[in-house]
């Protein structure tokens, strides 16, 4: 059996953002209930509840940590933890910033496709994560592989390289391996985590039908929300993200998908579905769609 934690549901920034006085943000620091925080995404799948996968190491992941007791270090031995293997599905600060927080001399697995992997060869921060400890593994896409019992599927799905990487001032957009999809199972249904996804193809659609879960790229609401509320100049497709509502979007697309449990993951701050009570949440529950909370557990 396949056990899953949403470690983190929320985007770049995490919920409520540090600098941001949007109305969620500010509902969520005032312990609104129905604007619970989120931390930047990312999630802890498992067999045997022992040994842990994460897929993203994101900024928050101490504090995540810390709020999940399934990854704290057993009291058998002084330092040690659970956590036997990362996942990269890109290479954004909020998917290995977090790597940082894993550099006292535990050993771990890492896996990314190469691109993410040259990120990480390029940037002298990260050799804190010392190679005799963390040994770094290149990924075929579309070869399944084995891991903790977990059978794993990596993929590309349409994307960009990360934003500290832009070369223009519109970065093509491509299923090059700049952004994956993982799809992981242990003889149960498959689940599918893809945090990012900047539109909807044949291929990745017919990869998705009949999936027992898909976690799947929730940044905004529409695609032009950033700039309608001030936020920044740049649509969500230009930031490698499909709108969750609206022509193109991703109701739109799943309208056509058969999958038992679909949730989405990897919320903006600015996005008014992070908030329980309001108008764009109730019209994704009446499409079959769930909106991810830090600490949601599911098994397959």
């Amino acid at each position: 059996m396949l056990r899953v934690i949403i470690l983190g549901a929320g985007a770049g920034g995490g919920f409520p953002q540090w600098n941001s006085a949007g109305p969620g943000c500010q509902r969520a620091r005032a312990g609104d209930p129905a604007a619970p925080p989120r931390s930047q995404a990312s999630i802890a799948a498992s067999v045997d509840g022992e040994n842990w996968l994460l897929i993203n190491a994101s900024p928050d992941l101490r504090q995540q940590i810390a709020a999940t007791p399934a990854l704290h270090p057993r009291p058998e031995r002084l330092r040690n933890s659970p956590i036997q293997a990362v996942l990269l599905t890109g290479a954004e600060v909020d998917t290995i910033a977090g790597l940082l927080h894993m550099r006292e001399g535990h050993r771990f697995s890492l896996h990314g496709a190469p691109q993410s992997l040259t990120v990480l060869d390029q940037n002298p921060i990260f050799r804190a994560l010392n190679p005799a400890n963390v040994t770094r593994h290149a990924i075929t896409l579309d070869q399944p592989f084995s891991l903790l019992g977990i059978t794993i599927t990596a993929y590309a799905v349409p994307g960009k390289v990360p934003l500290f990487a832009e070369s223009s001032d519109a970065p093509a957009i491509a299923a090059d391996g700049e952004a994956l999809g993982v799809a992981l199972t242990a003889g149960g249904g498959t689940l599918h985590y893809i945090p990012g996804c900047a539109m909807m193809t044949a291929a990745l659609s017919a990869r998705l039908t009949g999936a027992a879960c898909v976690m799947f790229d929730g940044t905004l609401a529409t695609d032009d929300e950033m700039i309608r509320l001030g936020a920044g100049p740049k649509t969500g497709r230009r930031m490698g993200h499909m709108p969750m509502t609206g022509a193109g979007s991703t109701l739109e697309a799943f309208a056509d998908i058969p999958v038992e449990r679909r949730i989405f993951v990897h919320i903006n701050n600015t996005n008014p579905a992070l908030l329980a009570d309001s108008p764009e949440r109730a019209m994704l529950t009446a499409a079959g769609w769930e909106v991810a909370e830090d600490g949601m557990e599911l098994c397959l």
